[in-house]
């Protein structure tokens, strides 16, 4: 799991660099494309079959996972690297806000107080983290941001729906990439394509490449692991993060923003302590 934090970090370096030379579209188009044809030959030297009897689930689970993927490579591009990791692992939150929300809905009583707490503390984190921004004129790129968190909390609960119905983790990986490739063509419809910008090109490559083995490694953590030490060490993603932002970009972060991404992660880990308690064979999460 460290090592696909590591990974995930390392890719939101090279979108932020590929982001320079092309629009949010062109990235999701190229990552797809280029996971695409990675996800189809390791399914073919491994001896996965990509034909799948729920492609309905594998469609739901790409637009959702599209629709986040779009919003973190945006964010990405507009606000510090370390901010948009912090609202994209805003997921696990997320999912606890959905528990809560459809215990409510549903008239259950169910609803544990812990769990409010730690939604309501992971919301504080948000306002802590977007307010320094404010004075950038970035709030709109950390609402898309958190946006993007919201997506990818939506795309694990459809991944948990396609583990229970026996989907090899490989085919999953394998459709979202087809997906994403597919979302992004006709987005390009209406965003056009940029000047191509010769060498600097080459930062797709790694974009592609690192989300497929960061996926594969996190698979691998999880099939091997204790799911609830694994699902709480994702996080030192951010820590990468934060590391790339100050060296590489010379990122300048409020004390009161890394103070909002100490409460987001410890509400994070809180919030996926108290769903393992209440489903402990949860399935793992799975990154955009």
């Amino acid at each position: 799991m460290l090592l696909a934090a590591l990974i995930f970090a390392t890719m939101a370096v090279c979108v932020k660099f590929a982001s320079i030379h092309f629009n949010s579209a062109e990235l999701v188009f190229y990552r797809g494309l280029i996971s695409t044809v990675f996800m189809l030959v390791l399914a073919r030297s491994t001896g996965v079959r990509l034909g799948t009897p729920v492609p309905a689930m594998h469609l739901w689970r790409s637009l959702l996972g599209v629709f986040a993927l779009g919003s973190w490579f945006y964010a990405i591009a507009e606000l510090p690297l370390a901010t948009a990791m912090t609202l994209n692992y805003m997921s696990s939150v997320w999912i606890a806000a959905f528990l809560v929300g459809g215990s409510i809905l549903l008239g259950r009583n169910t609803t544990q107080g812990a769990l409010v707490l730690t939604v309501l503390a992971g919301f504080g984190g948000v306002v802590m983290v977007l307010r320094p921004t404010l004075d950038d004129n970035q709030l709109f790129a950390g609402l898309v941001g958190l946006l993007s968190g919201i997506g990818t909390a939506l795309a694990y609960l459809q991944v948990t729906a396609l583990a229970r119905a026996g989907e090899p983790e490989a085919r999953t990986v394998f459709y979202f990439a087809l997906g994403s490739m597919a979302v992004g063509a006709v987005a390009l419809l209406f965003s056009g394509l940029s000047p191509w910008p010769g060498q600097a090109a080459w930062w797709l490559l790694p974009v592609g490449l690192l989300a497929s083995l960061g996926q594969l490694c996190m698979t691998r953590a999880y099939s091997r692991g204790p799911t609830l030490l694994v699902a709480n060490m994702q996080y030192a993603g951010i820590v990468f993060a934060a590391g790339y932002s100050l060296l590489l970009f010379g990122d300048r972060i409020a004390p009161l923003a890394w103070a909002g991404m100490a409460v987001i992660v410890a509400s994070g880990i809180a919030a996926t302590i108290l769903r393992a308690r209440s489903v402990p064979n949860a399935p793992a999460e799975e990154h955009t």
